[in-house]
């Protein structure tokens, strides 16, 4: 193995501390809005993770499911806000 395999490697191990750390803060998280913050931020480590996994295995097709994962995170967490803060009331 290279260096840069090791790297990455090591890389994927401290994104999946920094994912169960994040999950751990949602758990603890005193308002609704720390726990939303940290669902927004797990799903960017993800992307990031699925990203970095993907260099790793030299695939392309990881890369979209990244994005594609990223834009679902994006827009769970933009209307999942919209509806706490309406309520769940439709204006």
């Amino acid at each position: 193995m290279s260096l840069f395999e090791w790297f990455l490697i090591l890389t994927l191990f401290m994104m999946i501390l920094a994912i169960f750390v994040s999950f751990i803060r949602l758990i603890m998280g005193p308002t609704i809005w720390d726990r939303i913050l940290m669902v927004n931020l797990i799903s960017a480590k993800v992307v990031m993770f699925v990203a970095v996994y993907a260099i790793y295995n030299d695939s392309i097709l990881l890369l979209d499911i990244a994005i594609t994962y990223g834009i679902i995170g994006f827009l769970t967490i933009t209307l999942l806000s919209k509806y706490i803060m309406t309520g769940g009331r439709e204006k």
